[in-house]
């Protein structure tokens, strides 16, 4: 068996109001091939304050070698100071989706061994 593409999943919490845009412009540019988003309740000091905050995590899937260009975007588009931004690599999966994840951001849409069926 061959070594599947290196895949990461990086976690961002986001106001709920940015979730939706930020998410599509991250796969409008090709940058990552799925996010999930989850509404989350986010407990934190800030600033010397206390902050409670609904909020949504993304978890998105890129390919190893776009995840700087990744954190870059979420960083442009964040409207926080210090975004939570955490990659974590993918150590084992199920090959043809993680072969999926590399092929949909690509710049030129390959046809997919999946497609016709959804991932």
């Amino acid at each position: 068996m061959s070594p599947s593409p290196e895949i990461v999943v990086i976690l961002s919490t986001v106001p709920q109001e940015k979730s939706e845009a930020m998410a599509r412009a991250l796969l409008d540019k090709r940058l990552v091939a799925c996010i999930n988003t989850l509404p989350v309740r986010s407990f934190y000091h800030w600033k010397g304050e206390f902050c409670d905050k609904p909020e949504h995590l993304l978890i998105v899937k890129t390919p190893r070698e776009k995840a700087e260009e990744v954190i870059a975007a979420i960083q442009e588009m964040h409207p926080y100071d210090v975004p939570e931004i955490i990659a974590i690599p993918v150590i084992a999966g199920h090959a043809p989706y993680l072969e999926w994840v590399h092929e949909e951001t690509q710049s030129m849409m390959p046809k997919s061994r999946t497609q016709g069926k959804e991932v």
